[in-house]
This record gives C-alpha cells, structure tokens and sequence, in this order.
C-alpha cells in the first residue's frame, strides 16, 4: 500500500514552549526527507506528532489511506527486561500489535455486539488485512536468515530464548536494524538509525532506504548516510523560531542554506545602512531647524515683520523636513537581525607531556564470554594519532579497556606508560549516570572548581539551570555527552580515548569537535564509524580490528 502523509500548520513543544509552529509538511512515496536542527530544536516532538503519538499544540496530521501502516522508530534501543530477541523484533515491526489487535478481534466476534458499535466482523477484518500487511504471518521463518546476515548467529530457538539485556551495545544496534529491515511499513519515521552502527550496518540502512516504496522521514546527524540517502531536508532552527524544506539533497541543502543565511544578513545590514542614514539626516534637519530658530530670535528686530516671517517659514520647512524623515524611518519595513546560532566553542584542556611510550601490549589475549581478542601485540608512542575502524563486536571497546588498564589481559602483559593523563568518552556514556545531580557527579570529577565555575562551564555546554540539578542518569545520550566534552575541557588530559564521539550529538556539535581535535596536540585514540569524521580528523596511524585481531593499515 502506498500512503501519503500531510501535516499542515503543526507546533509542537512542551508545556508553554514551542519549539516550532507553521510547519507545512507533505511525504509521499518516494520521498526521503531528512530532518536537521540542534539538539532541542525539536525534531524527535516532530516525528512524535507524525506518528500520532503526541498530540500537536496547533495544526494537523492527515494519513492517506487512514489505514496506512506507518512505522515509528524511536531513538533509543530501548530494551525491556524480560524481553527475547524475537519479542523486541516484533514490537519494533509492529507485529505483536497487530498480533494483539487480531487475538482481541476474534474474541469480540464470539461476544454479542454492543449497540450502535461496530460489527465485530468488519473489526476482525480490518485487524486481519492489518496482521497481514505488517508480515507477522511468518516473521518468526524470516528472522534467524536476517539475523545471520548481520552477523548475529541466532536461530529461532535461540531468538525466542536470548534476552535482549544480555546483549552488547553493538549487538542491540544490530538488532535494531534487523527489525527494521524486517518489518513492512508503508511509510517510516526513523529517530536517529545510525547510532551504533558500523560501516556494514550503514551499508544495509542505506540499502533499506533506497528500496523504500513508500516515503520516509529520517533524523540523523550522519552527514554521510545525510548526503547518500536523502531527496529533501528540513532543518528546525530553534534560534530563528524557523522551519524550512530544502529540495535537492543533503549537499544542495548546504550550499542553499549558507545562501539564505548571507541574503538575510545581506538585507539586515542593508536596512540598518538606511535606518542609520535616516536617523543621521533626522537629527541633522532637526539641529538645523533648532539652530534656524534660535537665530531669528536674536537677529530679527521686533519691528522687522516681513524678515520674521520669512525667517519663520524657513523654520517651519525644515521641521516639516524633519517629520519627513521620521515618516520615512516609520515606513522602513523592519527587518529582524539574524541572531547567531549557540555554537559548542570548547578546546581540549593539555596536560604536561607523558613518557615517550604512552601504552603498549605484549601478546595479550581477553576472554569475554565466547569472544577473544588477540594475541596482540601493539605499542602507542606520544603524538600518535589513531583512528580504529572494525564491525560491531570485533573487540574495539575491549582493546581500548585493555590499552588503558581497566581490563587485566588473561594472557601476556598490558602497561601504561607513565605521566599519563587520561581523558575518556566511553561508547556507552557512563561516567555520567546514577541519582547524584549532574552538578555533583561533575564537581566530584573536578575538586578543583568551584560550583559557580563548574556551572558557567556548564552552560557554556548547554547544560543550564534545568540540566544541571538533574540526575546524571535522566539526561538524554547527547546531554551526557555534553557534559563529557565539558569534562575534557576541564581538566587537562594527554591521551584522549573517543568511542564512537558523533553518537547522540548535533551536527554543529560534531564539526565543533572535530575543530577541537585539529587543535589537540596530545595522543588520540578515536574508534568511529562516521565517514566524514574519519576523512576530516587527523590521523597518523589507523588499526582495524576484526574478529578480535588488529591489524595496522
């Protein structure tokens, strides 16, 4: 079925807070709209209102037909105790919904019908058509094939029996893209696919997009997946109040929208230009005609009528050029100053050189359930930079946990050098978690800082009032990582370890980071699967890890 979605005159926001109004949206089959904006703007309330969850402060959302099946896919891999492999799956495709809508369907149609409701035959029907068309029929056949696809080996028995908790972060990911790709929506909302994913994940989200028949609406900070999948972008600017559609892809829509912003900057200083000049020639004229009064009044003899009056009229003409000139300022059409965007402006805090060998492993091999990384044997001198790629569940995370002594290697030897100041953004963002506010768990990083200190630097971050008394723990992924950035700017480090950074930031947020790098002279380990990053990061070395070896490339 194909299905088309309209949203005309949609605001969304919370409570008194609107993060965007006047928003005018139609997808259709085919269309692939990306949508971009800073972290808050607004974009996952967006997908909320279109997928019906939320109900928006103004405006509507229309479905075409209204029986379309319309997937949602929320952000966060959430992962319910309890819950198998199989049973995530069918929630996330909306299979064991519809399973739900069918069971309780063929129940009603043995009870008597209430007055005036509807026949519980056309109910069943219609629950029926809709088991159908969401696959649910033989999603348990077609599981294990995309499940051993990506690299999970789980057959039925072991997808019905695997507890989604018991998985690796890498592992969920993947999870979460095998039910995307086996569900069978006529249109999808996706809130950020990418995250956790490696370059082969990518590749198959891309793959899914493009087979798409019907639309879909997709935010990502992903400016790669950005520049290969998407037909259309709207950007949420929360600092404008705006909201605009940008034809042509993700590259048209930045060179369209550095042009928009130099025209509107171009048409404010122009009207300030004549707004000033108007003003000038206003104070000039009424000077003037002050000064031309003040001058009759002194040099006009009392008996001299006709130079009096002339002398008057001169007045009266230069104050009527003065209202003239007010009148024209009166007329100016305003034109509102473009107000910059709030940028994440942060350097790496340096500490003293460390020794000369920062790290190194001697024939080291990690046992870690049915997974070994290694032997390896590897050594990170001072200065080295180095990007580290590899699938999902190669062993990235537990080199560098070995790398950096939290990880004792069950065969051979790891050492740290010395002098080393480690600074840290681990792939799962813990060091910011639990009940202590946010405020605290900072302070309790940092004793040196005062809390006064501590909070400008966090709002430097975006972290203000309403963040910082808050449990570490309820914050979102990109304002735990915020707060990681801070952290780093807070305390001097020569040996920055970054796992998968891009994760959960906004795109002015990620080419700020990447700025900061530049200017980094300390060693770097940074593990990501963004493309651009990887292209855009100074590297000195790059290792790949695959099938627990690393191999230099």
């Amino acid at each position: 079925m194909t299905a088309t979605l309209v949203a005309h005159g949609l605001a969304g926001g919370h409570g008194h807070r609107v993060l965007f109004d006047g928003l005018d949206l139609t997808v259709a089959p085919g269309d692939v709209i990306g949508v971009v904006g800073a972290n808050g703007a607004g974009k996952t309330t967006l997908l909320r209102l279109l997928a019906g969850a939320d109900r928006p402060l103004e405006g509507t959302v229309t479905l075409s037909p209204t029986g379309a099946f319309v997937g949602w896919l929320p952000q966060e891999h959430e992962r319910v105790p309890g819950e198998s492999i199989a049973a995530y799956i069918a929630r996330r495709t909306g299979c064991a919904q519809a399973s739900a809508d069918l069971d309780a369907a063929a129940v009603a149609l043995g009870e008597e019908a209430p007055a005036g409701g509807a026949d519980p035959a056309d109910v069943y029907s219609a629950a029926l058509d809709r088991w159908m068309a969401s696959g649910a029929a033989d999603l348990e056949e077609r599981i294990p094939q995309v499940l051993a696809d990506l690299g999970l080996p789980f057959d039925a028995d072991a997808a019905q029996t695997t507890m989604m908790m018991s998985l690796s972060g890498g592992q969920a990911a993947r999870v979460g893209l095998a039910a995307l790709l086996l569900s069978r929506f006529d249109l999808v909302l996706l809130d950020e696919p990418t995250n956790d994913l490696d370059l082969a994940g990518l590749e198959r989200l891309e793959a899914f997009v493009h087979g798409l028949r019907g639309g879909a609406v997709i935010i990502s900070h992903d400016r790669e997946f950005l520049a290969r999948c998407v037909t259309e972008v709207l950007e949420l600017d929360l600092v404008q109040h705006s909201n605009r559609l940008y034809g042509g892809g993700y590259e048209a829509y930045l060179a369209e929208r550095e042009t928009v912003r130099r025209h509107a900057r171009e048409q404010y200083e122009e009207f300030a230009a004549t707004k000033a000049d108007l003003v000038a020639r206003a104070r000039t004229q009424r000077e003037w005609s002050s000064q031309g009064v003040r001058n009759a009044m002194k040099k006009s003899p009392d008996n001299d009528k006709i130079r009096r009056r002339a002398q008057s009229e001169s007045s009266e003409k230069q104050a009527q050029k003065v209202r003239q000139m007010e009148s024209r300022i009166a007329r100016l059409e305003e034109v509102a100053e473009p107000r910059k965007e709030w940028q994440l402006q942060f350097t790496i805090g340096a500490a003293p050189r460390s020794s000369s060998v920062v790290a190194t492993l001697s024939g080291a091999v990690v046992h870690q359930g049915g997974f070994t990384l290694g032997p390896v044997s590897l050594q990170v001198s001072a200065g080295d930079r180095i990007g580290i790629t590899g699938p999902n569940g190669a062993g990235k995370s537990t080199l560098l946990r070995t790398l950096l002594g939290r990880r004792e290697p069950d065969e051979g030897s790891a050492a740290l050098g010395a002098s080393v100041r480690i600074g840290e953004i681990d792939q799962a963002r813990s060091l910011f978690e639990g009940e202590a506010p946010l405020a605290a768990a900072f302070e309790a990083e940092v004793p040196e800082m005062t809390p006064a200190d501590v909070r400008t630097l966090l709002a430097k971050f975006a972290l203000r009032a309403d963040h910082v008394g808050r449990p570490a723990g309820e914050l979102s992924p990109g304002e735990r990582t915020r707060a990681a950035l801070a952290l780093l700017q807070a305390r001097g480090v020569n040996l920055l370890v970054l796992d998968e950074p891009t994760n959960h930031l906004d795109l002015p947020a990620i080419e700020q980071l990447e700025q900061a790098l530049e200017g980094y002279e300390g060693t770097l380990l940074l593990v990501t699967h963004d493309r651009r990053m990887l292209e855009t990061v100074r590297t000195t070395r790059r290792w790949h890890v695959e099938a627990g070896a690393v191999r230099e490339l």
